[in-house]
């Protein structure tokens, strides 16, 4: 018996077996009679959102098993899907590897083993949801589901049943999206924070079910209890100057957002994740409604997993005035009236000039790249004036390409890491510490005893919108410890740092994701103080 795992198999969370380990995730037992024959093979399917305890892969395991047992099959593999969503078939890795395995004549079995309908699938289309099935059926492999009412056995009767399941486990979907967007409307309308960076100048309050404060959240730290809430307040005071003074020097003065991120960086004053202020970060102060206290939601919705949109405003969800604000709203309500009627004066035949151009020049497009460059208007713009950023790029000729648009992302951490290199070395050496550089290699050699490998993980957003990293090392290299610089979700500047021992490491790529459980995350840092006191020299006077 074999358990599909890795990234063929999805469900990465189920731990693999090496060469002569006998061992399962999941409570299942070899039924008794003879292997051979391949009529009574069968691979389980299992899948879990995060919706039930009954739900969880153990608990379809064990019915599963009763079943085969009673139909007297004998399961031989198992494809899982944990902590998937059953809307779309993108992002399941553990029914990607099965229908791989169909199609590929690879499938050493003749059923497949589901606990019922709607862990095959919540598929919006239960047309989707029959396709996949057809594809198994046409390989000669049927699909029973095993906690159903009906036997999957193609008559009248079932096609109509498992045709009214499929329908009710999407609209399950649908009517939990509805009430899960319904529930977050009324927090935004009370005043409560739903998720994302407080920003430069705010900070995140923690308050209870009472509203009593219970203390400010970092950079990257969430909340624990489900009755917590998070509202936005003013920052450190300095912040708040700044920010008025950005204002101020926009409104009153008539400077341009990069005018304002030059005279920022001139003046090192440092964003709210430690970077430099550009174009688009000075542009995102400026335009973002927090500031005089307001609550948006819903600027962009991905709702049951389709399509990411950008809302027309009357779709906003808004709450004015329940934040403290640290802009006054006149002088707020100036600075969107300049950015609009600035937008405004540039004809749209104008504007897809610019950005031709723009195009000509750096020879592929983003909204980053769009954001950062003088004398457009911003990527939202675009949006907002063409439908979306896409159809400004199809009127200039320029067709995306997953791996075009990360080109600049990439050049710009290229040229990021030098200079932390420097700074790490740099910050060692204050604390006595003494570091070698090998020029090939770029391997730090820490005190003559140990060896540092500094890499950058860049974020990736998936079609479902969560975060991902990939931490890639030459391992030729045998550093003993791994610094990665994990990126926030704009790749503007670090959001934290895992220092990972060598000893730790499967292989020259790990992938991260928001949470990594204890395993992985115990070695996440948000400073290298930890690599710092490892490095430091301490006198022998110290110890004593």
């Amino acid at each position: 018996m074999s358990v599909a795992s890795g990234p063929d198999a999805g469900g990465g969370r189920l731990p693999s077996y090496p060469p002569g380990v006998r061992g399962l995730p999941y409570p299942l037992r070899r039924t008794a009679g003879p292997t051979s024959d391949k009529a009574k093979r069968a691979a389980q399917y299992v899948r879990m959102s995060t919706e039930h305890q009954r739900y969880s892969t153990e608990n379809q395991a064990d019915a599963i098993q009763k079943y085969a047992e009673q139909k007297g099959l004998q399961i031989i593999k198992t494809y899982a899907d944990e902590g998937k969503s059953g809307l779309r078939f993108d992002g399941r890795e553990g029914i990607k590897a099965l229908i791989r395995d169909v199609q590929t004549g690879k499938a050493d079995f003749t059923t497949i083993l589901v606990y019922d309908v709607s862990r095959w699938g919540r598929f919006q289309d239960a047309d989707e949801s029959a396709h996949y099935e057809y594809i198994c059926r046409s390989a000669g492999i049927a699909v029973q589901y095993c906690a159903e009412q009906f036997e999957n056995d193609g008559s009248p009767v079932s096609t109509i049943v498992k045709g009214v399941k499929r329908a009710m486990a999407g609209e399950y979907s649908r009517e939990l999206s509805a009430k899960v967007f319904a529930g977050q409307c009324r927090l935004i309308e009370i005043g409560y924070r739903q998720g994302g960076p407080a920003g430069y100048g705010l900070r995140r309050m923690l308050i209870d079910q009472n509203g009593v404060h219970k203390g400010e959240l970092a950079r990257g730290e969430h909340k624990s209890i489900q009755t917590d809430r998070v509202i936005l307040i003013p920052g450190a005071p300095v912040e708040i100057e700044t920010v008025q003074w950005m204002y101020q020097t926009f409104v009153e003065e008539g400077k341009l957002e990069q005018e304002i991120a030059c005279l920022l960086n001139s003046r090192e004053v440092l964003t709210d994740d430690g970077g430099q202020w550009t174009r688009g970060r000075v542009h995102q102060v400026l335009t973002n409604p927090k500031y005089v206290g307001d609550n948006v939601w819903n600027r962009i919705s991905f709702k049951l997993k389709k399509v990411r949109i950008r809302n027309d405003p009357e779709k906003w969800v808004r709450a004015n005035g329940v934040f403290d604000p640290i802009v006054d709203r006149h002088l707020f309500d100036a600075a969107q009236a300049i950015i609009q009627n600035r937008s405004r004066r540039i004809s749209e035949s104008e504007m897809l000039d610019r950005l031709r151009v723009l195009y000509q020049e750096r020879g592929f497009l983003s909204g980053l790249i769009i954001d950062e460059a003088d004398g457009l208007p911003s990527s939202s713009t675009y949006s907002v004036r063409f439908g979306s950023l896409a159809r400004a790029y199809q009127l200039v000729g320029f067709t995306p390409d997953r791996d075009m648009r990360y080109v600049e992302i990439n050049r710009q951490l290229r040229a990021l890491l030098p200079d932390i290199v420097d700074e790490t070395i740099s910050n060692i050496a204050q604390l006595g510490g003494r570091v070698i550089q090998d020029d090939s290699s770029e391997l730090l050699l820490v005190n003559d005893e140990f060896t540092v490998s500094l890499c950058i993980a860049r974020c990736h957003e998936t079609a479902a919108g969560s975060l991902r990293w990939k931490i890639q090392f030459d391992t030729s290299l045998s550093p003993d410890v791994i610094v990665a610089l994990r990126m926030d979700r704009e790749n503007q500047s670090v959001q934290d740092y895992y220092i990972l021992p060598r000893i730790n490491l499967p292989g020259a790529q790990v992938r991260v994701g928001e949470h990594n459980g204890l395993a992985l995350d115990s070695f996440r840092f948000d400073t290298l103080d930890q690599l710092y006191e490892m490095a430091a020299r301490v006198h022998l006077r110290e110890v004593a």
